[in-house]
């Protein structure tokens, strides 16, 4: 695919990606975190809340006041707190817009939003120091994303560098249980970091491939994770003599990662690789205005050359070949990178379609420390293209199943094959 060098003047051609850092997101019950409000208070402060802050004042054309009074009576006739999420979320789900959620604590998501929103919204600090005395936003798990098909559970990614990865865990295995009980993605490691526990997995539709596999939890701070996982997944990979870099983006919702990128593009591990792979699949959206600059923006080199005759040369943009990876676990303003990546021929976008969810969401903390994740603005690239519902398909469809995938990663070698063949290209 051709690049475009643009002009010097327009280095930030991409203004139509909006800077929503930590706005652009798609994705235990603890002592700390009860939820000891009666479920109609909660139910009641969900419905105001989203009464009063949704981005659109005729609710995508649903009857809102009609939605309170049809799962109000659900909600009080629950009898746990989890059967009272459910139906809060299936109100939720009538809106049909993404950004729009109710979590608890039961899950790894409620932890991961309030890790992303904390440090940029003063209020909401404040508000959960009472529930987190300790000033950290973290929980004991093993560093997995996990998706429900047909009733069985399956790992659908691996957190790099973090205890799952080096347990033998592979993408695709079903989990059965932890420590012979089913699995609960907050309940099977709370109060077991630093201690080892037994994950019972099945490899293949064969349950003779049922094996235990034993790893170690740890706490895992919602404010740092995704920033560590990026680091460990960074590698240059050899390909018929070519060096290809790989770095996995799984958060982008932060001032954080985008000077990561390019510390190591630029002087770190991957300054000497003929091209890059940059994988946006899974985890969180977000990503600052100026992303895609050090793609597209013109500059010079600058070269030092010391007294010994050792040089050093500095440069401000990547001008090699890049792919991008994607998926439908790629949502928000990775897909705005998705679309730029195509509309300025920057580079290949390889996986498959991304999630569609391109609104603006903010983060509510509820009286007993549950979470509503809320859409709170519509979003629209060069002025009239809504992703919203829409998502971006890929130049190279790759298809994946993951059930039963034995760690097999298909869309990523073929984006470490287009990469090599962009390299091979340029001569």
């Amino acid at each position: 695919m051709k690049r475009i060098m643009l002009r010097r003047n327009n280095s930030l051609v991409i203004t139509a990606l909006i800077s929503v850092s930590f706005m652009l997101l798609c994705w235990l019950i603890s002592p700390v975190l009860p939820m000891g409000a009666p479920h109609s208070e909660i139910f009641n402060k969900v419905w105001q809340t989203v009464n009063d802050n949704f981005y659109d004042p005729n609710f995508n054309g649903v009857n809102w006041k009609a939605m309170r009074s049809k799962y109000a009576p659900q909600v009080t006739s629950a009898q746990s707190n989890v059967e009272a999420a459910a139906v809060i979320n299936q109100m939720l789900s009538e809106l049909k817009t993404s950004h729009t959620r109710f979590y608890t604590p039961d899950e790894p998501a409620y932890y991961q939003v309030l890790g992303i929103f904390e440090p940029r919204i003063p209020n909401l600090r404040k508000q959960l120091q009472k529930f987190f005395p300790q000033g950290k936003i973290e929980y004991s798990g093993i560093g997995i994303f996990t998706k429900d098909i047909n009733g069985k559970t399956f790992v659908s990614a691996i957190l790099d560098g973090f205890p799952a990865a080096s347990s033998g865990l592979m993408v695709g295995d079903q989990l059965l249980g932890v420590d012979n009980r089913p699995f609960q993605p907050i309940q099977s490691f709370a109060g077991k970091a630093g201690q080892k526990v037994k994950l019972l997995i099945q490899r293949s539709q064969d349950p003779a491939t049922q094996q235990e596999i034993v790893v170690t939890p740890k706490l895992l701070d919602a404010s740092t994770m995704f920033l560590d996982a990026m680091k460990a997944s960074t590698q240059v990979i050899e390909r018929q003599g070519k060096k290809i870099g790989y770095v996995h983006i799984w958060s982008y919702a932060g001032d954080q990662y985008q000077p990561q990128l390019e510390e190591d593009l630029f002087y770190g591990r991957l300054k000497n690789a003929d091209a890059l792979v940059l994988d946006l699949r899974e985890g969180w959206g977000g990503a600052p205005l100026s992303a895609l600059n050090i793609y597209t923006a013109r500059g010079p080199s600058v070269t030092s050359i010391r007294r010994d005759g050792t040089k050093f040369t500095d440069i401000a943009h990547w001008n090699k070949p890049v792919v991008m990876l994607v998926n439908e676990g790629s949502r928000s303003a990775k897909e705005i990178l998705a679309y730029s990546f195509q509309q300025y021929d920057i580079g290949p976008v390889v996986g498959a379609k991304t999630a569609g969810a391109v609104v603006a969401g903010t983060a509510f903390l509820m009286p007993d420390g549950s979470l509503l994740y809320l859409a709170v603005a519509d979003v629209y690239v060069d002025g009239n293209q809504r992703l919203e519902g829409k998502g971006v398909i890929p130049d190279v469809m790759i298809p994946f199943s993951l059930e039963y995938a034995r760690g097999a990663d298909p869309q990523k070698e073929r984006g470490l094959e287009v990469a090599l063949a962009a390299v091979q290209q340029q001569k």
